[in-house]
């Protein structure tokens, strides 16, 4: 089997996960965890794309909390 490692892992060593199976380090899903060296670069960018966004989420979440 050949991986697909044109694009590193941004696993940056802090696995902990929230209650929806979400790494608080990478913000990957623990299924995007698992398969990251199956994807295709096309797949791995996509998996990229909606950490940022879950990282954007939180973020802003956590911005908001201070004024609750």
């Amino acid at each position: 089997m050949a991986f697909n490692n044109n694009i590193p892992s941004p696993c940056i060593h802090v696995c902990t996960h929230d209650t929806e199976d979400i790494c608080l380090g990478c913000m990957r899903s623990l299924e995007e965890i698992r398969h990251w060296y199956t994807y295709t670069d096309e797949e791995k960018q996509a998996v990229l794309d909606r950490a940022m966004q879950r990282r954007k989420e939180k973020d802003k979440n956590q911005q908001y909390d201070h004024y609750v």
